[in-house]
């Protein structure tokens, strides 16, 4: 990459790759796997010329454990991968998340489950993205829906990782990461990254998990002289594993806290016409450019209808959603799946508002005129 701005045209997958290296990333460990295949490609052409490692590791498990390690030796790290690969990374997901080490995850989605339709598109890992791994953890997950956001999302993503020393997770479908789009590629210097806390002051003093204002540790940085432990135990300050009830409830309050505290770094969402929309479409991806461009033909038409997109999936712009439904009566989830993101929808709307899913399983995307035809059939009905 040159020192100017410029523009390409790039694929998704390979978008997502120079946005990763725009990021900082100096690490990626992968294994090849359709519909992704082309980041990992794209890494180990463009890490080798910006002083970073690129390994291909035997599967997805050792991939996900490499990149935790190559975090906690303190470089930005990344791994990307597809269905059958982001189930079996689930368990270091996990680990990564408990013992707050920044890394960023991409699943280029297909058709599933098991091995499904390698070369279809889908949406249905919304809810695995968010619930995959055990227990009661954080995540943040962004849904880019065009090639110059997923350029944009992938360096938010790398930003919010390191601030917040949290798993990020990018979801996209195929059809995106094989779509070819024009990217602006920044000037590096104008670009606004984050690196995380390095741990400062007296070395006696440091505490790997300490509480701090903003609910973010510092890190050890490896040579430093900062003495750490790390474990996927639940554990204390110090780092070392406790089930002390009183120091696990404030550990995995942190956890959640400091989500809650940053929220207003964390959520991003685009909202359309919907100031005075009584129809309100919610998708996410493929699926909110369909609903974008049936949005025009519809509102000619004297449909009120608005279109509001999640970019920040998990977790949900929820204040953000329901100022943007106050005169709302229904409310339409286009979605290429048997109904996840409706799950959501239905939470946060209760009883008041009529929700109605649009979906797709069949590998193939929502196309914008079935969304205009059932806009036309809900304002009849509205």
């Amino acid at each position: 990459m040159s020192g100017k701005g410029n523009h390409k045209d790039l694929q998704g997958n390979h978008a997502c790759a120079l946005g990763a290296i725009a990021a900082g990333c100096k690490f990626f460990a992968g294994y090849p796997i359709t519909p992704s295949s082309e980041i990992t490609e794209r890494m180990s052409v463009e890490l080798p010329a910006n002083d970073g490692i690129f390994i291909q590791m035997e599967d997805e498990i050792a991939s996900m454990g490499a990149v935790i390690g190559a975090s906690m030796g303190g470089v930005k790290s990344m791994t990307a991968t597809s269905g059958p690969g982001f189930s079996l990374k689930q368990e270091n997901i996990g680990y990564a998340a408990g013992a707050e080490i920044p890394c960023v995850i991409v699943n280029v989605m297909r058709g599933g489950p098991s091995t499904g339709m390698p070369t279809r598109p889908a949406q249905g890992d919304l809810m695995q993205a968010r619930w995959g791994t055990h227990g009661d953890h954080q995540v943040i997950v962004l849904t880019p829906d065009s090639v110059p956001e997923i350029f944009t999302e992938t360096i938010r993503a790398f930003n919010l990782s390191e601030a917040l020393r949290v798993p990020v997770i990018i979801l996209f479908d195929e059809i995106l990461g094989h779509l070819v789009e024009t990217v602006e590629i920044p000037n590096p210097d104008t670009l606004d990254l984050k690196t995380r806390k390095f741990a400062k002051g007296p070395r006696e003093d440091f505490k790997p998990y300490g509480e701090t204002k903003d609910m973010v540790p510092p890190m050890a940085r490896p040579g430093d002289g900062y003495r750490t432990h790390t474990t996927g135990l639940t554990h204390w300050e110090d780092g070392f594993p406790t089930q002390i009830p009183a120091q696990v409830e404030r550990m995995t309050h942190r956890l959640s806290g400091k989500m809650i505290k940053h929220r207003q770094i964390i959520e991003s969402w685009e909202a359309i016409d919907c100031e005075d929309a009584e129809i309100i479409i919610c998708t996410i991806g493929i699926s909110a450019r369909a609903a974008r461009q049936a949005l025009k033909p519809a509102r000619k038409k004297g449909i009120k209808v608005g279109l509001f997109r999640p970019i920040t999936l998990w977790p949900f712009p929820e204040q953000a959603f329901k100022d943007v439904t106050k005169s709302a009566h229904t409310i339409l989830i286009p979605e290429m799946n048997g109904g996840q993101l409706i799950l959501e929808i239905q939470r946060l709307c209760g009883d008041a508002v009529r929700l109605v899913g649009l979906n797709r399983m069949d590998g193939e995307p929502i196309e914008p005129e079935e969304i205009e035809t059932r806009i036309k059939e809900l304002a009849k009905i509205g």
